[in-house]
């Protein structure tokens, strides 16, 4: 399957941003993109810097205006999609939600954030309500898409368990980058993290893994803040972690790669962690501590 992740910097204006993918899709499908994954919140800037009522109008309905425009494009190349959408479930009600369609611009599945962080330029709880649909693949014409979102990725439980439910592969729209006041250190042990963790993911589930990030500065509209650098450097790795492809950390990129999903069985075979897991041990695992 080849898969195309599209890493771009947004500005304010959707209209612009959504040309641009939209561009940047007709440009990977050309290249032979059968799987299409966007960037987590990709019709606009990263609205979470600051905490502001009025932004929960930039909200939609699934199905909705999105699904729909997207949705065109998905029929009319033939490709699976991958979005990431500001959801308003119901008055005072939202989640961040990713949305696969299909190849007919049909909705595949959806799957709403289920881990929602709440940090300095960070501020996710303010706006989105914990995701209520469990880690369940979304199935498609590609395979079984183990969709999850950004804050996820930092969580071993999620990747496993979608892994347990027939996942082909691992994606993750994220919106992950620098604050200003990092130091240079900081910056290299966050980004360093990141990348170990989905590595690990791979490893521990025999997956491939898919981590699409923004990339390009953009300011905190409070001025309390310097703004964040989201640090790019989108990738894809395989089943024993090996990454597969890179995309440079401050650049927009359309990152294209192949991906055989049935070399997973094949490193399952050698690497039987399903086989030895101790099911009947860890049922403290559903525990918040353990002490």
């Amino acid at each position: 399957m080849r898969v195309a992740l599209i890493q771009q910097s947004n500005t304010g204006n959707s209209d612009e941003n959504i040309a641009k993918l939209s561009s940047n899709i007709a440009r990977v499908v050309e290249q032979g993109a059968e799987l299409i994954v966007l960037q987590e919140l990709h019709n606009g800037l990263y609205f979470c810097q600051t905490e502001d009522t009025s932004v929960f109008d930039q909200a939609e309905p699934v199905p909705g205006p999105s699904t729909t425009y997207f949705g065109s494009l998905a029929a009319q190349h033939g490709v699976v999609i991958v979005l990431s959408l500001f959801e308003k479930r119901a008055p005072g009600l939202y989640h961040n939600t990713a949305v696969v369609l299909e190849k007919d611009g049909s909705i595949a599945g959806k799957y709403r954030k289920m881990h929602i962080p709440d940090d300095p330029a960070y501020y996710e709880k303010f706006y989105f309500t914990p995701g209520d649909l469990g880690f369940e693949p979304i199935a498609t014409s590609v395979g079984k898409l183990g969709v999850l979102v950004c804050w996820d990725q930092w969580y071993p439980e999620a990747a496993r368990l979608m892994a347990m439910a027939g996942a082909d592969v691992l994606i993750y729209p994220t919106a992950i980058g620098w604050e200003s006041t990092d130091t240079e250190e900081e910056k290299k042990r966050q980004q360093d993290a990141w990348v170990t963790v989905q590595r690990g993911h791979a490893v521990a589930n025999g997956l491939p893994v898919i981590a699409c990030n923004r990339t390009g500065y953009e300011a905190d509209p409070s001025g309390v803040t310097g703004g964040i650098q989201f640090w790019g450097h989108s990738f894809v790795a395989g089943p024993q972690g090996e990454v597969l492809a890179l995309a440079p950390a401050m650049e927009d990129t359309n990152l294209l790669v192949d991906i055989d999903l049935e070399r997973a069985e094949q490193v399952r075979r050698w690497w039987p962690f399903f086989r030895d897991r101790r099911i009947d041990a860890f049922d403290d695992l559903t525990k918040r501590w353990r002490r």
